[in-house]
């Protein structure tokens, strides 16, 4: 055959292919766009090597696995409506070898352009994503805008060879298939599918553990474990439950006789349980990837909307000085500083706490608090153990409280002790007084962990329970020096202008982590550039997957449409040949449509409404206690998506109407 054949075919079969053709290569031309856009502002030197570099590498990661998965799964669309096409060529005379010549020319026309158009895309809009995200950082960062030659040559690579893979599959697909099977590819027909139980109750027990999870995880640090293990449940469940629950309900709906002996019921209902079977993936993947969408879009919109509130979650007060060793020289040292740079700065110190404490990770078993590891224990038995001396305690609660040798005041910030003794490693007290309140820090029932604080008689007992917190430590010796000291902590806010505190703020940071040693200073003003820097990327990284979701999602659901029109069109025409007619058609084709399409829409918003007691519990240990401002997030989120999904539904809709009339 002519060299020049082949490229004349393909180019034919694209263009007469165009409905799937062009939707596949506008997604190949985006995916390879922000694949380029990422992997350019991970390797922009300007960013850094803090947070936001590695959370543009993790978003980048996540691109990598979406891009080979989604352009495997929408290049299965296009092989299945071309089998017919390419039966017809082989019955005509074209051997598969030259099949196979047509097929890879196609495919380097669609990679060439795919690739090319969206690496042009890509650096014209990489200015535009950079701009973006200097505008979420909120603060002046010195990045400078660059086109990088390495992203340029990874991204011709990695998309190069993903074409390679699929020309690959889709040359397996058409050496194994015989011409009969290639002519009925396109419109197989499929059995009715059985019943399955046990994937029923494996789907039902399966969501059934996720939802439990979800629903009665109530710490913080169990939310972070079982997180994960949720939603793989949820996931295997939502397969599972698509593929041989929807089967069962169907054929529940033929059971019941006034419901599927009407005209829009029996055909809707009896397409569906035969198709199925192909549908159910389709409908499930639908479903994982809005609920994806939702879930990233109103925790990253929440946690940049709620950042004064974390900001004064994480910091109480404006300043805090930790010195690791409370000598009476570095104490004094450290008031000194601090009276001299905010005189110097023309600020004043307002509710000014210095006090020492004994502070270590314990668990917390009825009345008792083991300070090693007792191997079985649960996340909620953890606490931060807070050992502070009566000296201390009277003076920064202005108050003359007195003590036995073998009595303590205990106060926990999330829930009450309720025992009359303590036992703390080998030392047991009597529960003088349990406090409602302390000036250090109020109730909170949303801490990681638990905050227990002690007050001893003495300083000489805050040291011997620290010394035997960390007297058997398997950690480094440096880190055990200095972790197990008790350490003298300064906590203060500042009045006068934002400047003038800032100026101050950084002043006593330098003196007093220089001369007083060692110490780490702490404060809002100085800390918010780096939160911003965290907070705005996992912004920006959520509303780019986000988009790059919800692609995904528009394109499943329209080849969808696209393939079942296809598949209906010859079924609707033999209805009305039978006597039905078109009004009947469309009521029918509406009925379909709108319970496949709306059912993994609903069935997402399910899973968010049973996982948000999770998310939040997940977002506390970001700071974010603000649980109305996540409930507006995420209501405003459900809301724009469900718009966006009718607004799709509409569009593909229509497209399908036409293809069966």
């Amino acid at each position: 055959m002519n060299k020049s054949i082949y490229s004349k075919l393909a180019l034919t079969n694209i263009k007469n292919n165009r409905k799937t053709y062009i939707p596949y290569i506008l997604t190949a031309v985006l995916t390879v766009m922000m694949y380029y856009i990422m992997d350019a502002l991970a390797r922009n030197k300007s960013v850094g090597d803090g947070s936001l570099r590695l959370c543009l590498n993790y978003a980048l990661g996540v691109i990598i696995v979406f891009a080979v998965i989604f352009l495997f799964y929408t290049n299965s669309f296009l092989i299945k409506r071309r089998k017919k096409e390419i039966g017809v060529y082989n019955i005509l005379g074209m051997g598969k070898r030259h099949i196979a010549k047509m097929l890879t020319v196609e495919s380097l026309i669609t990679a060439g352009a795919s690739i090319a158009a969206g690496l042009a895309t890509g650096v014209i809009f990489s200015k535009l994503m950079y701009l973006v995200l200097l505008k979420i950082l909120h603060y002046k960062i010195n990045m400078s805008f660059e086109i990088s030659p390495v992203s340029v040559a990874r991204t011709i690579l990695l998309f190069a060879a993903i074409f390679a893979l699929t020309l690959l599959y889709n040359l397996m697909q058409i050496h194994l298939a015989n011409p009969v099977e290639l002519l009925r590819g396109g419109n197989q027909g499929e059995k009715e599918p059985k019943t399955k139980i046990l994937l029923t109750i494996f789907g039902v027990v399966t969501i059934g553990i996720g939802y439990y999870i979800a629903i009665a995880t109530e710490s913080p640090l169990e939310a972070l474990m079982f997180f994960f293990v949720a939603v793989i449940c949820v996931i295997l469940g939502t397969y599972a439950l698509f593929t041989a629950g929807s089967i069962a309900l169907l054929k529940a709906l033929r059971k019941n006789k006034s419901f599927y002996y009407k005209t829009k019921h029996f055909t809707s209902v009896s397409g569906m349980i035969y198709r199925m079977k192909q549908n159910a993936v389709g409908l499930a993947n639908i479903c994982i990837l809005s609920t994806m969408v939702l879930v990233m879009v109103s925790t990253t919109v929440s946690l940049y909307a709620g950042m004064d509130d974390i900001l004064n979650t994480r910091f109480p007060e404006r300043f805090r000085v930790t010195n690791y060793a409370a000598t009476e020289e570095g104490m004094e040292r450290t008031g000194q500083i601090i009276s001299q740079e905010t005189e110097k700065a023309g600020v004043t110190v307002k509710n000014k706490v210095a006090y020492r404490s004994g502070e270590m990770s314990a668990i917390l078993d009825g009345d008792k608090v083991h300070l090693e590891d007792t191997g079985s224990y649960g996340m909620s038995d953890m606490v931060e153990l807070s050992v502070i001396p009566l000296e201390d305690y009277n003076t920064f609660e202005k108050k003359d409280v007195s003590l036995g040798d073998d009595e303590a005041l205990i106060y926990m910030t999330g829930r009450t002790y309720g025992k009359d003794t303590i036992q703390v490693g080998s030392r047991r007290y009597k529960v003088a007084r349990e406090l409602k309140d302390m000036v250090l820090e109020r109730k909170n029932k949303s801490n990681v962990v638990e905050r227990m604080y002690m007050v001893v008689p003495d300083l000489q007992q805050t040291v011997k329970i620290t010394d035997e917190a960390y007297g058997n430590s398997t950690m480094d010796d440096a880190w055990t020096e200095r972790m197990g000291n008790v350490r003298y902590i300064v906590r203060l806010d500042l009045g006068g202008s934002d400047e003038k505190c800032l100026s101050a703020m950084k002043a006593m940071q330098k003196q007093i982590e220089s001369e007083v040693s060692p110490s780490v200073c702490e404060s809002r003003d100085i800390s918010v550039e780096s939160f911003y820097m965290l907070y705005g990327g996992l912004l920006f990284i959520g509303i780019y997957l986000g988009l790059m979701f919800l692609m995904a999602t528009v394109l499943i659901i329209y080849y969808k449409q696209i393939s079942e029109g296809y598949d209906d069109k010859e079924r609707y025409q033999i209805m009305q040949k039978v006597g039905m007619d078109k009004k009947e058609v469309k009521r029918s084709i509406r009925s379909q449509v709108l319970t496949v399409f709306f059912l993994p829409l609903i069935v997402a918003i399910i899973h968010i409404a049973v996982a948000f007691k999770v998310m939040t519990k997940m977002l506390a240990t970001l700071n974010l206690v603000n649980v109305p401002l996540f409930l507006t997030c995420t209501i405003i989120t459900v809301v724009v998506f469900a718009i966006f999904y009718a607004i799709v539904f509409a569009i593909t809709a229509r497209e399908y109407y036409k293809i069966v009339n």
